[in-house]
């Protein structure tokens, strides 16, 4: 289950914007005038564009949608933020492949900058409402399921029930235990990075791919290869394998932020490739059979 309930996820979106009296307006009319239970949306979207450092926050976004809402107050006129949003819109559409909409609470009288009336603003919110209604119409005519249950997003029966996961669609988890009920584990937290299946020569493995502490743990997405090398370089045990497959669910922070353990498909040790300072674990498949496990 999820960790905290769907009223306390909803009302905390617009917490984290109430000293921001015209986001609160924009967002909060969008969404009480949409009134619809089946779109999901996030307020301050946490949005970290690969192999950038640097994270940006979308105003309100629509992720079952690909569709976000900036809303440009009195700074975003000046032209070294016209030129930001350039930039940040730019990255923003390479990580999420996410369609933009901005609306601006000022406009313009005798150069000077003044706050938009409300009559026109609520029309500007009106014309993105229709934008959002449109979107969802057109997804579900594509064959898209456009519904927000928010207690099953991270539940690992949905998983199970179908009967197998693949690389290609981003299954993540909240937490270790969560991702052993898809072996059958019925216990409560667990701990170690590793988890031996029972009755199969496998086990689950939840790396963390990216430096930490005391590792410099890589993963080549054009090759699918991990590799492990400690940090200060010193020698690792002889690499050797008993034919065991790992099946990874790689620790790391999602594109919003949040902690997950993600399928990265399923490895062997490469034995050829590794050596004393580096260990190598190549992809076997990109599909994992649930059913056996049940």
């Amino acid at each position: 289950m999820a960790s905290i309930s769907k009223e306390t996820y909803v009302t905390r979106n617009f917490q984290k914007i109430s000293n921001k009296r015209w986001e609160l307006y924009v967002i909060t009319r969008v969404i009480h005038l949409l009134d619809d239970p089946d779109i999901e949306y996030v307020c301050q979207q946490y949005i970290n564009p690969p192999k950038n450092e640097k994270y940006y926050l979308a105003d309100l976004a629509f992720p079952s949608l690909k569709l976000y809402l900036e809303i440009d107050e009195g700074q975003h006129g000046s032209k070294d933020h016209k030129t930001a949003d350039i930039k940040r819109d730019a990255e923003i559409l390479e990580a999420t492949d996410w369609e933009r909409e901005r609306i601006a609470i000022f406009t313009y009288h005798q150069e000077k900058m003044i706050d938009k009336k409300l009559e026109d603003l609520n029309k500007e919110i009106d014309q993105f409402i229709k934008l959002v209604k449109n979107k969802k119409e057109y997804l579900s005519q594509q064959g898209e399921k456009i519904s927000w249950n928010y207690e099953e997003k991270f539940n690992p029966r949905r998983y199970i029930e179908k009967g197998e996961i693949k690389v290609n669609d981003n299954v993540a988890l909240l937490y270790h235990r969560d991702v052993l009920r898809l072996f059958g584990y019925k216990k409560g937290h667990w701990q170690p990075a590793t988890w031996e299946v029972k009755g199969f020569n496998e086990m689950v493995w939840f790396p963390k791919l990216y430096p930490n502490k005391d590792w410099i743990n890589t993963f080549d997405d054009s090759t699918g290869l991990i590799c492990m090398q400690r940090k200060d370089n010193t020698l690792l045990p002889k690499p050797t394998s008993n034919g065991q497959n790992l099946i990874v669910f790689a620790h790391q922070k999602n594109l919003f932020g949040q902690t997950v353990y993600k399928f990265n498909g399923v490895y062997t040790a490469d034995l050829e490739k590794s050596d004393r300072t580096k260990h190598y674990f190549k992809r076997i498949d990109v599909t994992l059979n649930l059913k056996k496990y049940s």
